[in-house]
C-alpha cells in the first residue's frame, strides 16, 4: 500500500463511526479528504481561552458560526482574498441598521442547529457576545476595538432576532462582528460545564467544541493532529466539498516539503521563504503568495527601563539594523521592505509604510555617544521559535550588526507555546516578532500595538498620552482631512520615537497540490476549508 493510501485509509477509519466505509469509495476518499501538515497545531479549541494560538483561530473559523462574514475579491494576479469592505450573511440571514445609526438588528436563520442538534437562538448569540466582552484578555480587547464592550449592548429580542446597541459611531463595529472572536456558542451546553471558578467554562471549551459551524471535531490530539468532519446539517452557507480534513503537526519544514513533493499531503504553510521560492520555481505544486494586510515584521525595544528608555539609543539601533541582509538572507525577498524611505515622515494614511532609517553605522555610533553609551551595553534579544524559520537568521544578523555599535546581544529562543506568555510579562528588553491587524486600518494596528492600554502586543511597554489621543480620535473621526491628520500624526510620532522598528511587510505563502481549488487568503492566516475542493 502506498503511503498516501495508508494516510487516507487511516483517516477514513478514524471517521468510520460517522460514515460507513462501503458508502465512501476510494475515489471519494481522495476527492473528499484533505491532508494538511503544519509546524504547529491549535493549543486550544476555543479562541476565548488564555494564550490561544493562531491555529486555534482556524478552529474557531471552521467549527463556529458568526453573524456575518466578509466577501471576497480577486487580485490582479488571480489570487483570491477576503474583502474587508464587504459584509455577507452567515448565521444572520439579514440585518438592518436603525435610522439614527445607534443600533443594528439581525434576523437569524431559522433551522440553524448546533452540532448536538440544539436549535440556535438569539439567546445563544447574546450569551456568546456577553462571554466575549467578559472573559478579559485578547477576546475582550478585540471586541473593544469595535466599541463592543458591555453585555447591556446585546439584546435577544426574540428567538430569531438579535440587536446590538452601539455605544458610539465606530466604523469598526460591524466589521468586528465578522472576525473569529464573536463566535456563536451553544449556551446551554457550555453552561453545563461552568463552575464558580470558571463561569464561562473555558477549561471545558479548550478541549471541546460547542458550536454549529461547517465542521465538527472528530479527533483532537494536542501536539499531534486534529481531524475535522463536515457537519452535514450546516445551514449558514453552502455545504463544503471537502468531507474530512486531517491536520497534522510536523515540525520539520524539510519533512513537510518532502511529503508535499511526493504527494503524501495536500497542503502546507509555515515553511522558510527559501522553500516557497524553490517550490514556486519548480512548478510541481501551486504556491499562493499574498501580502498580509496591516502587518509587519518588527523589532521592539522595551522603553520602561534600561538603555532602551533613551530615545537616542533606540534611534541608534534603527540606524544599525542590517535591513538589506535580513531581506536577502532571512526573508529571501519574499516580503515588502519598510525602510529607507526618502524621509522619516508619514505619507498618507495607509499602514504599513516605510520609515526613513537604513543601515548607517557611523550615524548609529554617534547617537550611542550622544546617549552616553559610547562603550555600549549588554542585552537579550528574544524571538518566537514558532516563527524561527525567519526569526532565527534575522536575529543572528541583528546580533552581528549591533556588535558594531558596542551592543553585545545574547539570543533567547522562546518555544512557540510559551511566546504569548512571554509577551504578557512585558520584560523582554528587545524582541523580534510579527503582527497583523485583522481590520485593515492604521488606527486599529496602533490601538493594538502602541496604545497606552498596553495590550499584549505592546511589548515595547510604550505609553504616550499624546499618541493615544491621536489614535482614539482617528478611530471615530468621520472628516477625511482630520482623519488624515490624526493618522499621520501618530505614525510620525512612532517613527521619531522609534520604540518599534518596522522591517518588512510579510507575504503569506501556502503550497498545495495542483488538484486543490478554491483557496482564499484570509486575514487570520488560516485556510478556510469550506472554500476548498479537489479536482
Amino acid at each position: 500500500m502506498k503511503r498516501r493510501d495508508f494516510l487516507i485509509s487511516s483517516a477514513a477509519a478514524a471517521g468510520a463511526s460517522m460514515l460507513p466505509l462501503e458508502a465512501w469509495s476510494q475515489s471519494d476518499r481522495r476527492k473528499e479528504l484533505l491532508i494538511v501538515a503544519n509546524e504547529t497545531g491549535p493549543n486550544s479549541l476555543d479562541i476565548h481561552t488564555v494564550g490561544a494560538n493562531r491555529p486555534a483561530y482556524g478552529v474557531s473559523w471552521m467549527c463556529y458560526d458568526r453573524l456575518m462574514t466578509f466577501g471576497k475579491k480577486t487580485l490582479p494576479d488571480g489570487q483570491v482574498m477576503y474583502d474587508y469592505t464587504k459584509l455577507e450573511p452567515e448565521l444572520a440571514e439579514s440585518w438592518k441598521i436603525a435610522p439614527d445609526g445607534n443600533s443594528v438588528t439581525f434576523k437569524l436563520r431559522k433551522g440553524a442547529k448546533f452540532h448536538d442538534g440544539t436549535p440556535v437562538t438569539a439567546r445563544d448569540v447574546k450569551y456568546s457576545f456577553d462571554r466575549a466582552v467578559s472573559v478579559r484578555g485578547f477576546p475582550t480587547f478585540q471586541m473593544k476595538a469595535g466599541s463592543l464592550e458591555k453585555p447591556e449592548q446585546f439584546v435577544a429580542v426574540d428567538d430569531h432576532t438579535f440587536r446590538v446597541n452601539f455605544l458610539r459611531k465606530d466604523k469598526l463595529s460591524m466589521m468586528d462582528m465578522a472576525v473569529p472572536v464573536p463566535s456563536i456558542f451553544n449556551s446551554a451546553l457550555v453552561k453545563k460545564h461552568a463552575t464558580e471558578k470558571d463561569p464561562w467554562a473555558l477549561e471545558w471549551t479548550k478541549v471541546n467544541v460547542a458550536g454549529g459551524g461547517a465542521y465538527k471535531i472528530e479527533s483532537y490530539k494536542p501536539g499531534q493532529e486534529i481531524i475535522f468532519a463536515r457537519y452535514e446539517d450546516w445551514k449558514s452557507g453552502k455545504l463544503p466539498k471537502i468531507r474530512r480534513i486531517v491536520q497534522r503537526e510536523i515540525p520539520s519544514a524539510g519533512n513537510r516539503r518532502a511529503l508535499l513533493e511526493k504527494g503524501d499531503i495536500d497542503m502546507t504553510y509555515e515553511m522558510p521563504p527559501k522553500d516557497f521560492l524553490e517550490l514556486s520555481k519548480a512548478g510541481k505544486v501551486n504556491v499562493s503568495t499574498t501580502p498580509i494586510e496591516n502587518s509587519i515584521w518588527y523589532i521592539d525595544m522595551n522603553v520602561k527601563s534600561g538603555p532602551f528608555a533613551n530615545v537616542k539609543v533606540r534611534q541608534a539601533v534603527a540606524w544599525a539594523i542590517p535591513y538589506e541582509k535580513i531581506m536577502d538572507n532571512a526573508m529571501y525577498k519574499r516580503s515588502i521592505p519598510m525602510y529607507a524611505d526618502k524621509d522619516n515622515k508619514a505619507s498618507g494614511t495607509v499602514w504599513p509604510q516605510a520609515h526613513g532609517y537604513k543601515q548607517d553605522i557611523v550615524k548609529a555610533r554617534a547617537l550611542m555617544k550622544e546617549a552616553g553609551f559610547e562603550n555600549g551595553f549588554e542585552t537579550v534579544l528574544s524571538f518566537d521559535l514558532g516563527q524561527g524559520t525567519v526569526s532565527e537568521p534575522a536575529c543572528i544578523l541583528i546580533q552581528e550588526a549591533l556588535a558594531l555599535i558596542g551592543i553585545k546581544v545574547s539570543i533567547n529562543k522562546i518555544p512557540g507555546s510559551n511566546w504569548r506568555a512571554a509577551m504578557l510579562k512585558k520584560d523582554m528588553p528587545i524582541s523580534l516578532n510579527r503582527f497583523g491587524g485583522w481590520l485593515n486600518y492604521a488606527e486599529y494596528f496602533f490601538f493594538w500595538n502602541y496604545h497606552g492600554q498596553n495590550a499584549v502586543f505592546n511589548t515595547m511597554s510604550y505609553q504616550n498620552p499624546a499618541m493615544d489621543k491621536l489614535i482614539d480620535a482617528a478611530r471615530f473621526e468621520s472628516d477625511a482631512k482630520k482623519y488624515q491628520a490624526h493618522v499621520q500624526g501618530f505614525i510620525d510620532m512612532a517613527f521619531e520615537e522609534v520604540p518599534r522598528i518596522p522591517l518588512a511587510q510579510p507575504n503569506f505563502d501556502v503550497a498545495m497540490q495542483k488538484s486543490i481549488k478554491g483557496y482564499t487568503y484570509w486575514f487570520h492566516l488560516q485556510p478556510d476549508y469550506r472554500d476548498l475542493e479537489k479536482a
